[in-house]
């Protein structure tokens, strides 16, 4: 005699965002109109429903995920070299000022001392390139599929 169960909407178990992507990189693939990948490591954190990651909104991967929100993710080192298993989800830009505001205490939160060196450099190396300090601002808010 075997059981069934029966799944409802809504019941189902939360995937574990931090088990599935420890550490401080994540790497983002996004695809081309030609269907080529392009991978990009991004400092990220997560909520425990989705994750997120800051990126420039006039950026290459903005507007591939505006064509095609389909993006696969893994958990990778800062030169991008995978540490786990691409898993596929769909990422959303977010550019409201509250939900980069959200997005940026998150990633303060979850990196404290590296992301603000970090940041700071990167402020510093557009200054003196002669543009302004932070550049047009965006998030990606990934969600991924179960």
């Amino acid at each position: 005699m075997s059981t069934q169960t029966i799944e409802r909407p809504g019941s189902r178990t939360a995937v574990d965002l931090e088990a599935l992507f420890p550490g401080r990189f994540l790497s983002v693939t996004t695809f081309k109109r030609s269907g080529d990948a392009v991978s990009t490591p991004m400092w990220a954190a997560s909520d425990d429903h989705r994750l997120y990651a800051f990126t420039d909104l006039h950026s290459a991967k903005v507007r591939r995920i505006s064509r095609n929100p389909q993006v696969l993710v893994a958990p990778c080192r800062p030169n991008g070299n995978l540490r786990g298993q691409q898993k596929a989800g769909r990422a959303e830009v977010l550019t409201a000022t509250d939900e980069l505001e959200y997005v940026r205490r998150l990633l303060l939160d979850r990196h404290k001392f590296s992301y603000r060196l970090v940041m700071l450099f990167y402020r510093v190396g557009r200054r003196l390139k002669g543009q302004s300090a932070v550049a047009d601002g965006a998030a990606l808010a990934i969600t991924i599929d179960s």
